[in-house]
């Protein structure tokens, strides 16, 4: 027994490493939400069950057959190298989110030392000297499979979360029960939400006490714990963020909030690989119109052809925004630059034309400024305010936001990737003044229509780009088939596995005035 002993501690070390990376997969995964994680074990066989572990199983069996003295020890050491590796492995992980040690996270650690603590009880309560390695090995499985058993710990925690769930859901409930002049408005899309959220907040704050989720707070927990946490009894405004992958998610939250008015983005094919099809896309998003009262509003963009042809299942107030058609607030005769936007807005209801002016780039940055300025004339919003909010409102981190670094100058979009976006965001370095290069690993959840969009993604790379550094091989294949469809220079075109060597790279490149686009950050569960 004591032999058993000598392993727990090193393995124990290991083991804490291991099921964090399985947890951090799990919550990238959104917890297995329509089975995302379990979708991402599938798809990464290779990372899940090729592993050295197999050689550690290989080397316990060898040991133990040529009778090596105190094997057990080295064993022990063994674990402590994995311990190392492990630890090497996370410092060197590209993370676009890292992983939150949240209370969910604490609860699934909980469950797992549980779960370690019984298979040690059992192996004391059933030792056997002749059995020793037999005992190493199932100690080892549990360290092996530690992304199948955290699939089993995350369905063996599902009544605990079920309770946890209500009581902050009730909790928030009866929180904004008490705030009854609140003005809850909600805003969904398939792209664009933390944008035009924020770009929202700069503008009401101008004349209310207005109060964002924050960051990407946009699940039924993160719109629970603004509430309870972030949401002061002195705001009279209530921005609430409103993502979803499936129909009813954004159902269910605005049953927990119950917004006044509501703004839809832009819809497009983002989560098509768990909506189904574009038309669950599209009741999905309009799922929040549809919860308004008749006494709301809505603001729709009347650019977008999938808002237009959408038969509105309520009778409450719609405003369009518009650019390229007619609509009740209006953008026209826009000037963009490499340092800023300037263009004119025409409100339906009023005879005067007013000029705005804002630091941040593209034109789809002028439909999220669009959807704030339509609900601030709602809200009565005096128009001398507006332009003095639009004109102050600051790039969003990741979010076409021009920055310089070293002698470079970087568009950092690496939050913002997708059809519509990366496009727009094309655009944008064309504007630059200088040599421009992309650094991207393409898009994703983009379901069958994965490929056709990165192909012309790559089409449209070739028009603007001078240097093409594509990270992933095989994620990267369908931009790379674009780019040769126009016959790209493959002089100027590098395929790379880490964008860390881009920075390399990007040093080798450089011109006097270099702009380099950041299109898309995978977090570690892409990386190939």
């Amino acid at each position: 027994m004591q032999d058993l002993l000598v392993l727990i501690v090193p393995f124990f070390l290991y083991m804490i490493l291991k099921y964090r990376k399985s947890f951090y997969m799990l919550q990238q995964n959104s917890y297995n939400v329509s089975n995302r994680y379990i979708k991402w074990i599938f798809k990464n066989i290779h990372k899940v069950f090729i592993t050295y572990e197999i050689f550690i199983f290989v080397f316990m069996i060898l040991i133990n057959l040529v009778n090596i003295f105190y094997y057990k020890y080295i064993i022990g050491c063994v674990y402590l190298i994995c311990f190392f590796i492990e630890l090497n492995l996370i410092k060197k992980e590209q993370q676009k989110k890292k992983f939150v040690i949240t209370s969910r996270i604490k609860r699934l650690f909980f469950t797992m030392f549980l779960l370690f603590g019984m298979l040690i009880y059992i192996m004391f309560k059933l030792y056997n000297d002749k059995y020793l390695v037999c005992y190493y090995i199932v100690i080892g499985m549990f360290g092996y499979l530690s992304f199948i058993v955290t699939y089993f710990i995350n369905i063996i925690n599902i009544p605990a979360e079920k309770f946890v769930y209500f009581y902050y859901l009730n909790k928030a409930k009866k929180k904004l029960r008490g705030m009854p002049n609140l003005n809850v408005i909600g805003i969904t899309g398939s792209y664009g939400k933390t944008s035009s959220k924020n770009i929202l907040n700069t503008i009401l704050s101008s004349e209310y006490n207005s109060y964002p989720t924050p960051k990407s707070f946009n699940t039924p927990y993160g719109l629970m714990k603004a509430v309870n946490n972030g949401l002061d009894k002195f705001d009279n405004v209530f921005i609430a963020e409103m993502g979803a992958c499936k129909l009813k998610d954004i159902k269910i939250l605005c049953d927990l909030v119950k917004p006044k008015y509501g703004i839809i983005t832009t819809i497009g094919v983002a989560h098509l690989e768990t909506f189904k099809s574009e038309e669950n896309i599209i009741k999905g998003k309009f799922e929040l119109v549809e919860s308004l009262p008749v006494s709301g509003c809505a603001i729709l963009n009347r650019d977008d052809e999938k808002q237009v042809n959408y038969k509105i299942k309520n009778n409450c107030k719609i405003v369009w925004i518009g650019i390229d058609n007619d609509a009740d607030v209006r953008a026209f005769d826009i000037k963009l630059s490499y340092k800023g936007t300037n263009f004119k807005v025409k409100f339906e209801s009023d005879s005067n034309v007013y000029d705005f002016s804002t630091k941040l780039l593209g034109k789809h940055n002028i439909y999220n400024i669009l959807d704030g300025l339509a609900l601030g004339y709602e809200l009565k919003i005096p128009i001398a305010k507006m332009q003095a909010a639009v004109s102050k409102i600051m790039p969003i981190e990741h979010r076409l936001e021009l920055k310089k670094y070293k002698d470079m100058y970087l568009i950092d979009d690496a939050f913002n990737s997708n059809p519509v976006g990366s496009k727009m965001a094309l655009e944008v370095l064309d504007l630059m003044p200088g040599k421009k290069i992309i650094v991207t690993p393409g898009m994703i959840e983009l379901g069958e229509k994965q490929y056709e969009l990165n192909y012309k993604f790559g089409e449209y790379i070739a028009d603007v780009c001078d240097v093409v550094i594509l990270i992933g091989e095989n994620q990267t294949k369908p931009i790379y088939d674009g780019l040769m469809n126009k016959k790209y220079d493959k002089h100027n075109l590098f395929v790379l596995n880490d964008v860390k060597e881009s920075f390399v790279l990007l040093e080798r490149l450089k011109d006097k005035s270099t702009y380099v686009l950041l299109e898309n950050d995978l977090p570690d569960l892409f990386n190939e």
